[in-house]
């Protein structure tokens, strides 16, 4: 059994967005809320910086970070990438996985090879698995709900999916 992704992996938390204010608050692109919590640290470029303010919600964040009190710090910022330290992210509950994890698993159905887990898609609905499929390369949105995957083993790198509930079966 594989150890698992190191402690110290790097998790995509988001992006620096346009400056809100003059006081160094931005808005978040692309965020991951639960990996920006007020008083956490995130990691740009080769500095590791603390979240000193969070407001805005979950799906238009707006952060400060230390050492950046004014517009003009935001701007040089504008665009790079947030990180967090995989050790440093909220425990994750039973029956969750950072996409990180997911990405490059190989999908089964039992036995059957179905393909390969490009990245994760967040539907409001549900997260779907973008599976490209093994020998055509064509894609197979695999919805992240019980009916659909039968089991997810990231130690394993392997998710076993249904494929006769998704209309898939020969």
């Amino acid at each position: 059994m594989a150890a698992g992704p190191p402690a110290d992996a790097l998790l995509s938390a988001g992006r620096v967005g346009r400056p809100h204010g003059l006081d160094g608050s931005f808005h978040v692109t692309r965020p991951r809320p639960r990996l920006l919590v007020d008083g956490g640290t995130v990691v740009v470029g080769d500095r590791q910086l603390t979240i000193v303010r969070r407001s805005g919600t979950d799906a238009r964040p707006i952060l400060r970070l230390s050492g950046h009190g004014h517009r003009d710090d935001v701007e040089a910022l504008r665009g790079a990438e947030l990180w967090v330290r995989r050790a440093d992210a909220p425990p994750l509950e039973e029956d969750e996985w950072f996409a990180e994890d997911l990405e490059g698993c190989l999908v089964v159905d039992g036995e059957r090879e179905v393909g390969v887990v490009q990245r994760l898609l967040p539907y409001p609905s549900c997260d779907l698995l973008d599976v490209r499929r093994a020998g055509s390369g064509a894609s197979l949105l695999v919805p992240l709900i019980s009916d659909a995957v039968r089991q997810v083993d990231v130690e394993a790198g392997r998710i076993d999916v249904d494929l006769s509930f998704l209309g898939e079966a020969e």
